[in-house]
């Protein structure tokens, strides 16, 4: 059932966001510039590559040298805010829609990062990514990466139509109290290194 879900919610979900969607962007293109949406790529199911959108949230600010400035820099309050509220995620019900993505399930991560799993961690790739996960409402972006992957693992591993609920309230929750968007010290999350070897 989890699949035709994710499609009816995310299609009536794309419908009904539509006109703020439009909204935000007209927002961000005055605010930014172009391009609007940016463009990642990312690892999904068995780790297969696919481009995730987003709504622009920093500036191509450069320093002397030509070289773009440390995301703090970068992203001004404008985008502090729509980080924030998890607006600038809106474009990601797309992915949802194409298959690429499912509602509930663990952040997909650069595909850089595949080689940097342990065999369990990288588990997380038995299930489509999710635009909200285990990992999101139990820290966010605070908890550590053993963590946050930990998470990732026992969610795969414990997955449920009645766990899925339970993440999507509590994402509203977390949502609403704008809680764990940073790491300490961090504009977002910083990189997980490339130091995973062994079990």
């Amino acid at each position: 059932m989890r699949r035709p879900l994710d499609l009816l919610i995310a299609g009536l979900a794309a419908a009904v966001l539509a006109p703020l969607l439009v909204l935000l962007a007209l927002a961000v293109r005055w605010r930014l510039g172009r391009p609007v949406l940016f463009p990642h790529e990312r690892a999904g199911r068995h780790g297969a590559p696919f481009t995730l959108w987003k709504l622009r949230t920093m500036t191509d600010d450069r320093g002397p040298d030509g070289a773009l400035l440390a995301d703090e820099a970068r992203l001004g309050t404008f985008g502090r805010h729509l980080r924030s509220s998890s607006l600038d995620e809106l474009p990601e019900l797309w992915n949802v829609v194409r298959g690429e993505m499912a509602l509930v399930g663990p952040r997909p991560l650069p595909t850089t990062y595949l080689g940097r799993y342990t065999p369990r961690e990288a588990r997380r790739h038995d299930v489509r990514p999710g635009i909200t996960g285990w990992a999101q409402v139990n820290g966010r972006n605070t908890t550590s990466w053993e963590d946050r992957l930990a998470l990732d693992v026992w969610y795969v591993e414990n997955r449920s139509l009645r766990l899925d609920v339970r993440i999507l309230l509590l994402t509203v929750r977390a949502v609403l109290s704008r809680t764990g968007v940073s790491a300490e010290g961090h504009a977002t999350m910083p990189e997980l290194r490339p130091h995973r070897t062994g079990p």
